[in-house]
């Protein structure tokens, strides 16, 4: 039996008739280019994460609930949406990065010394945060994350993502989303500050990771929505050690491209991805049409 493909097209079903039914595509399909996306997407997420709850000194709980409220919007733009709009998804895919960020440094930093810098006393504006620490707040995000699949599973609904054709079926999908993407910054933050592999070592280890998941691939007892869950997991963390690399201070093994900077050119990639993803997809469409 042929394997299917990590993640199908999501196609969202109308009924136009009693028996005819009109199929419009809702995700991008995972190539190369999606994968360059989500890794640019995530880094841009730890950056800019980072810019607001650290650099503006807004603190991680009040940035996590604004920058919460806007995945909120984006997403009720991209479950509105009737087919797949790159710029649509990939704000989407941005804003979730951006909130795991600060979330998870709400739930595993507090006002230690270990968090402080350049001599400040606090972390920011708003409450500080809860401490829990790289290993417990990881753990507590799998949890959370095996619920949202046990739900999914005892929804009836299928993992193969072609299939979902429900409101939903959306949400969980994207509240997988978000939880792994918050799941990711911790395990890239541990690997980063704790576990002395340093922001490059740490990134170059997670790679390591992903070139393995890609030749599995070709295993055919390992189902490959199984291997895209956990790459896209991982990609979080590579993400997060990449965008440490670039912002922290080059005594601690970073490139001291400070935030700003950083968060500018990668907003300038990611959206010169989404324009050309913007245009392939209009030509694909005027092609069937």
């Amino acid at each position: 039996m042929e394997k299917s493909e990590v993640l199908p097209d999501l196609d969202v079903q109308a009924v136009t008739s009693s028996t005819t039914k009109s199929v419009m595509k809702k995700l991008p399909e995972v190539t190369a280019a999606f994968w360059i996306m989500k890794i640019a997407a995530t880094t841009l997420g730890e950056t800019a994460g980072d810019l607001f709850a650290q650099t503006l000194r807004l603190g991680y709980f009040l940035t996590t609930i604004v920058l919460f409220l806007i995945f909120v919007v984006t997403l009720v733009i991209q479950l509105r949406s009737r087919r797949y709009n790159p710029f649509f998804y990939w704000t989407v895919i941005l804003s979730t990065s951006m909130a795991g960020t600060t979330m998870s440094d709400f739930m595993n930093r507090d006002a230690g010394a270990e968090y402080l810098s350049n001599g400040a006393t606090e972390l920011g504006r708003g409450p500080q945060g809860l401490g829990l620490g790289y290993p417990a707040g990881a753990a507590l995000l799998i949890s959370v994350l095996l619920v949202i699949f046990l739900v999914w599973k005892l929804s009836g609904m299928t993992f193969q993502i072609r299939d979902i054709v429900t409101f939903r079926g959306e949400a969980l999908f994207w509240s997988a989303i978000l939880v792994s993407n918050t799941l990711g910054t911790s395990m890239g933050d541990f690997l980063s500050d704790s576990s002395g592999l340093g922001y490059a070592g740490g990134a170059l280890l997670v790679t390591g990771v992903l070139v393995v998941l890609m030749a599995l691939m070709k295993a055919p007892a390992v189902p490959n929505v199984l291997l895209f869950w956990i790459a896209f997991v991982l990609t979080r963390p590579l993400g997060a050690t990449a965008g440490d690399f670039l912002t922290k201070p080059a005594a601690k093994g970073g490139l001291d491209l400070g935030t700003v900077g950083s968060s500018a050119v990668l907003l300038v990639v990611l959206f010169g991805l989404m324009a050309h993803a913007q245009v392939r997809e209009r030509r694909t469409s005027a092609a069937r049409a």
